[in-house]
């Protein structure tokens, strides 16, 4: 085969954060007292401290309730819940008069000194039901569980083929060495079995057939040393402990034993990718289109359990490529006939990255089927590739070797070769010569029409989705497996019925001048008809882009009119006029149209800045939407609302109504809030100042190794309300789950040492809005696996700790920090499916459903809320984890808090899937992304109409992070919800 000689690439260096924790030290009132510790539900750190005087009783001020669920004051629906407020002593005993708690705050400064908070009961409120969850109960082996370290020399990096090692290790050995022991795999260094080998330490040699050398062809023939030494014995007593409640700490080792036991006959029946399994025969793939189709599989997991251990199934859907010819594959990318005509530079390069990193196989030397992964393509067609035959460099051409070498005769010489191999040397293989390997699923990002194919065809009902997981658990055959049997697993085939509550739904509060004042969502839903917004905000100086070539000038001037009208009529003050007239600019023109709009709107108001852009944009508008935000918000600071063209020419009130929703939002207005938060009655959110923060980090795409991380952080800006949020936003390191940009401190020449950070910024800005200081702190944090909940922990709290302190020596809030999860596998059912009365129109069950029992943790403070009414599909309960609750909340308390808040959602009238915090967060760092410098490489992601100053900015690196930052929004963007 040819190969050519490539220069070595350069080695990237990477960086390694080093997490510093430090203790913060705060005198309450300049007095001198012990200090207490930092209490958690009741439970510090392991740290002793003194007694106190005042311990497990505490003195009531004037007008302060015994419970703090029945904390009221009340007021005026337009004031604070000011007045004499005597603040409660934080569950750290420290007082918090002026925003100091005065306690000395000790932060552990490793996971292992302290737990995450305990569950501090059970939920009462809510009509009580009873729902199934898709996880089955695995009785416990009694058997003794041992692990030993593999290892193989040569070393192999394929899974695969260490599998097929030990596989005829297993043939070769069982019934002797191994003593008849049926040894389950992880694929890696671990070897597991129930019961002992008859040996401590054992080498075997083991000689493997290389299968991709050919089919009935000649192989070549592997040899390797195997050695198994015995490590451990897995703690199957503490793991009955930990299941009983009796011990806080999972044993990791012995619940990774039994995933890996149950797992072991899968990996070898189905495509293992993650922790599901795919096959084309569980169903038959659906075409995605572009050399794309979706394989059905399912989704496993063991999990800890109040009821025991638990076997988490679902049905899961992933994208894999088509094993098609490659010819036929490139065919269906480019959407035309390829084999007649040359290849442009674009089309060369969207090649390149379908094909990057594919694994194909030769087709073009019979029995033969060498497996190689591609690298990357040829720039020259195939007609024109040469390479050296020896080392006098005497040429010859690809088409004349593949002739000569195999009697293959390419064809399609005009197009390029696929390179195959490493970078110092690189193979030719032409298009014509490879196919596909079955079985690869496919990582880069999906095009709208494949989402919405993908979709159509993962979309199932719940009882679709309930009887194929059965049907799944019953073809698994757990009771036939002979690892199962092995290892005295035994699993229920029986969904785990589970109590459940449905919480009810609160009164939201809308404007005294609309003919409803206030409204009690049914189902999950409601809508605006008869209601005005509680805060409708003003515009008067608007103007209109039109970037849909199809949209005439009339029919523009008529939907801006209805726009304004709906906003007139849901509250607020909306000039019926444009300031200049409707403006019709080209998408590559979009920088040069808005700057354009912006200074003659200037000019016109004689230097008062415009309020609001409205854009119609076409319905297939490119990056055209990204640079349009992107400028407006970090260049020009101008709010802007978007509609597409399909929506300009099939006007719907509903449409209007949620586009008025947004944009009052977007000028700095409330749509609703909750009547318990005027009316003084939230339980920890209403007797004092309290900030709800949401934060999230999105990570880039497989395959983008280069790209920063977006941390997001919003936080409410009206109390009592909670329902107004101001966004900060920051890049950081690749894959970087810890927000950095929490706290931070920088040398200045002039200032000396200066703080800042998101915390702190949103701090300054809620006291600024509120005439408050926060004297509680709520922290959503979305986006986090449960194995990283320590880390980010010990990490994201400390920062939020150093941004109080660093405002006032004695301030330190209390805070409960929350993780919220939406990726998790467990689904809820109803229990009677013809049972309407519990069931939504979707087939769902109830919005408010929680679940705090049973399939949750058996210790920890955590339970599963669906606090939406299903669509389309099965809904996903969110999963939310307390970490930290210096707030003493009550599993109501919380529960309760977290559902109403859903029904505060501003750019719709239904309760959302996620508390809206976290939503928001999750909204502001998928628009940043959008600020990033548009790169116009070979990844083909080029921005349209330019970056200006942008790239200037987008080119400065920070610190030593490497990470470039983005622009700063403009500071009458970031006061508002401009994610919205």
């Amino acid at each position: 085969m040819p190969t050519r000689q490539m220069k070595e690439s350069t080695e990237q260096h990477h960086q390694h954060l080093v997490i510093k924790t430090t203790h913060l030290q705060s005198p309450m009132n300049n007095q001198p007292q012990k200090s207490p510790k930092t209490t958690q539900n009741g439970k510090g750190p392991p740290t002793p401290s003194p007694p106190s005087k005042s311990r497990g009783r505490r003195r009531r001020g004037r007008g302060e309730r015994k419970s703090d669920q029945g904390d009221v004051c009340a007021r005026p629906s337009s004031r604070p819940c000011t007045g004499e407020i005597v603040v409660p002593r934080a569950p750290n005993g420290c007082a918090q008069n002026g925003g100091g708690t005065g306690n000395r705050v000790d932060f552990p400064t490793s996971s292992r000194s302290w737990s995450l908070a305990r569950r501090p009961g059970f939920g009462q409120v809510g009509t009580r039901c009873i729902v199934k969850a898709n996880h089955f109960f695995a009785e416990l082996p009694e058997k003794d569980l041992n692990q030993y370290d593999v290892s193989i020399t040569p070393e192999v990096a394929s899974r695969t083929v260490n599998r097929a090692i030990m596989a005829e290790l297993l043939r070769l050995y069982r019934e002797s060495d191994l003593g008849m022991r049926l040894p389950a795999y992880d694929g890696r260094k671990s070897l597991y079995t129930a019961g002992e080998l008859p040996f401590a330490w054992k080498e075997f040699n083991i000689k493997l057939l290389d299968e991709e050398d050919g089919i009935n062809g000649p192989k070549r023939e592997r040899e390797y040393k195997v050695v198994i030494k015995f490590v451990a014995r897995a703690n199957m007593h503490h793991l009955s402990q930990f299941l009983a409640g009796k011990r806080a700490d999972a044993p990791q080792e012995a619940l990774q034993v039994l995933d890996i036991v149950l797992r072991e006959l899968s990996t070898k029946r189905f495509c293992p990718i993650g922790r599901s399994f795919f096959s084309p025969n569980i169903r038959t793939p659906q075409p995605l289109g572009d050399g794309l189709e979706s394989w059905c599989g399912f989704y496993q997991s063991i999990r800890p359990t109040q009821m025991g251990l638990s076997l988490n199934i679902d049905m899961a859907s992933a994208a894999f490529i088509e094993p098609l010819p490659v010819i036929e594959f490139v065919a269906q990318l480019l959407g035309k006939d390829v084999l007649s005509r040359q290849l442009s530079d674009s089309h060369r390069i969207k090649i390149k990255k379908a094909l990057r990193g594919v694994k194909v196989e030769v087709t073009h030397r019979g029995s033969v089927r060498r497996k190689y992964r591609v690298s990357g393509l040829t720039s020259q067609p195939t007609r024109e590739l040469v390479f050296p035959v020896d080392d006098n460099l005497n040429m010859k051409s690809v088409v004349e070797y593949f002739q000569e070498m195999y009697g293959f005769t390419i064809l399609h010489t005009h197009l390029p070769c696929l390179q195959v191999g490493n970078q110092k040397k690189a193979n030719y293989l032409p298009l014509e010569a490879c196919k596909i390997v079955e079985g690869q699923r496919y990582t880069k990002r999906l095009n709208e029409k494949q989402i919405t194919t993908l979709l159509k065809v993962t979309c199932q009902r719940p009882r679709d989705r309930e009887n194929d997981i059965l049907r799944t658990v019953q073809q698994n055959a757990y009771d036939q497996d002979p690892y199962a049997k092995e290892f005295g697993i035994k699993i229920s085939e029986k969904l785990a019925s589970v109590e459940a509550r449905i919480l009810p739904a609160p009164w939201l509060k809308y404007h005294e001048t609309g003919k409803e004042k206030d409204c009690l969502p049914q189902v999950g839903q409601w809508n605006m008809m008869n209601k005005k917004m509680i805060n409708g905000m003003t515009v008067n100086r608007w103007s209109c882009i039109n970037f849909s070539r199809s949209v005439q000038e009339s029919v523009a001037k008529g939907f801006c009119s209805e726009l304004a009208q709906m906003c007139q009529v849901s509250g607020m003050e909306f000039n019926t006029q444009p300031v200049i007239p409707i403006y019709n600019a080209k998408p590559e023109q979009v920088e040069k149209a808005l700057k354009h709009v912006y200074h003659a709107c200037m000019n016109k108001t004689k230097g008062k800045e415009l309020e609001l852009l409205l854009a119609i944009l076409p319905d297939n508008n490119g990056s055209l939407y990204g640079d349009l935000k992107r400028i407006c918000e970090t260049d020009l600071g101008i709010i802007s609302q978007c509609c597409l063209t399909k929506h300009v020419f099939k006007i719907t009130k509903q449409y209007l109504a949620n586009v008025s929703l947004k944009i009052n939002v977007k000028m700095g207005g409330r749509n609703t809030v909750l009547l318990d938060a005027i009316s003084c009655r939230i339980p920890l959110v209403s007797d004092i100042p309290t900030i709800i923060f949401g934060a999230d980090v999105t990570h880039p795409e497989n395959g983008e190794d280069s790209s920063p991380s977006i941390a997001a952080v919003v936080a409410s800006q009206d109390w009592p309300e909670v329902t107004k949020y101001a966004g900060l936003v920051c890049a950081q390191a690749h894959r970087q789950e810890l927000i950095q940009d929490l706290y931070k401190t920088w040398n200045d020449p002039v200032r000396g040492t200066v703080s800042g950070g998101m915390i702190r910024d949103l701090l300054v800005s809620f006291r600024k809005a509120t005439g408050q200081k926060p004297l509680r702190i709520i922290f959503y944090r979305d986006g986090v696996s449960e194995g990283q909940f320590y880390q980010v922990l010990l990490y994201e709290l400390d920062a939020i700790r150093k941004a109080c302190a660093s405002l006032e020596p004695n301030y330190q809030p209390p805070v409960t920090f929350i993780v919220v999860q939406k990726r998790h596998h467990t689904r809820l059912f109803a229990n009677n499916h013809r049972d309407r009365s519990s069931i939504d129109k979707s087939g769902n069950i109830m919005p408010g459903t929680v679940v705090d029992s049973k399939i949750c943790h058996p210790t920890e403070f955590d339970f599963y809320l669906c606090s939406h009414a299903g669509i389309q599909g099965t809904s996903r309960p969110a999963h939310y984890h307390v970490l930290w609750d210096e707030n003493n909340f009550t599993a109501d308390g919380i529960q309760s808090l977290t559902n109403n808040l859903c029904y505060t959602y501003a750019r719709c009238t239904r309760s959302v899937s996620v508390v809206p915090p976290a939503y928001y967060a999750h909204l502001a760092a998928f628009r940043a992304r959008f600020y990033m410098e548009p790169e116009a490489q070979e990844n083909g992601s080029t921005g349209s109409g330019g970056g200006g100053d942008h790239k200037t900015r987008g080119a400065r690196v920070t610190g030593e992070t490497g990470v470039r930052p983005l622009p700063a929004l403009k500071e009458n963007v970031k006061r508002v919800m401009f994610y919205c």
